[in-house]
Parts: C-alpha cells; structure tokens; sequence
C-alpha cells in the first residue's frame, strides 16, 4: 500500500471545470515525512481543482494552528498557520518539477498525489523564529526567561553599576568623552 494514499487525485475520471478536495491535518500527516517539530497540528487544507482541456490548476489554501515549542524560551504555544499556493499542472514527455509553481507530468499519468505539496505549504508558512506571544506582551513567567534577563547584556551593565567601580577606570572613562 502506498503511504498517504487519501492524497491522490485521479483527474483522468473528472469532468472539465473547477473540484474541491477538503484535507485536514493533524500530526500523524508530518509523522510520514519523519517531522518531528510539531507537537500538534490541527490544520484544514482546501484545494480548488480546476481540470481544463490541456492543464491543470490547483490552488491550495491552508489555515488553523501548530503547536511548537518557542525558541526563546522553550514553552509550547499554538502559532497560527495561513497561507496559499498555485500549482500549474503541464504534460509533457517527461516528469519535470524544477520550477516550484509548475509540474509537467509525462503523457498517460491519471492522477497526482498532493502529500508533498501541502507538506511544504505547510512547514513554508511557519515564521522562522517561533516567539511566544507572552513573550511579546510581557504575561509569560519562566525560569528560563528570568535567567536569560539577567544574563543578557542589559542586565550585566546593571550588575555592574551596582558593584563598586575602581576609580582609575573613571579617569580612562573620561579621556573618552574629553572630545
């Protein structure tokens, strides 16, 4: 059996004009593409399909949430996910895929199997830097972020101002602002 079979769309059996395929994704999706940096996904992928004489177009649009871990502080939290794309389905005498909005398929395939084009959407869509938004608006209390406040640079200028400086460093200090 063919891994992500629910994916394939057999467009040799449809009629010209415009179909609509409705995924949902969740993490057993990203299990198969041995992607291991959700910890959840609830996701819905609508695909509008229209079949014409000589081609095919697809337009994907995907929407709902992920959750992942923040880089900063390693909390998980549900980052929104919502994007679009357009594929152009050609045929020709071979498979080519070199361009990213264009897919020639050879003469006499009779379906299409999508899994990688929604994986990409998908994974496309996520910032790179994954911030929890209590970072952001300040409501996020950790340990790890109390540790990273203290040791980040503005936290040693105010360590260092509160321990007592030796005044020869003050003389030097001024040769600098003596301009």
């Amino acid at each position: 059996m063919k891994p992500l079979k629910e994916y394939d769309i057999q467009f040799v059996g449809l009629k010209l004009g415009k179909h609509h395929f409705d995924y949902q994704i969740d993490k057993k999706f990203f299990e198969h593409f041995e992607y291991d940096d959700f910890n959840d996904a609830h996701i819905k992928v609508n695909i509008l399909f229209e079949k014409k004489a000589t081609l095919l177009e697809l337009d994907f649009e995907a929407s709902g949430t992920v959750n992942v871990n923040c880089d900063t502080s390693n909390e998980p939290y549900e980052q929104t996910i919502e994007d679009d794309f357009n594929l152009v389905v050609k045929f020709g005498d071979e498979y080519n895929d070199e361009n990213e909005n264009i897919l020639i398929l050879p003469h006499g395939e009779f379906e299409l199997n999508i899994a990688q084009y929604i994986y990409e959407l998908i994974i496309l869509a996520m910032p790179i830097k994954r911030v929890h938004p209590g970072i952001k608006d300040g409501t996020l209390k950790s340990e790890i972020l109390k540790k990273l406040e203290e040791l980040s640079p503005n936290g040693l200028k105010e360590k260092e101002k509160s321990e007592d400086i030796d005044p020869r460093w003050n003389t030097l200090k001024k040769l600098l602002t003596d301009k």
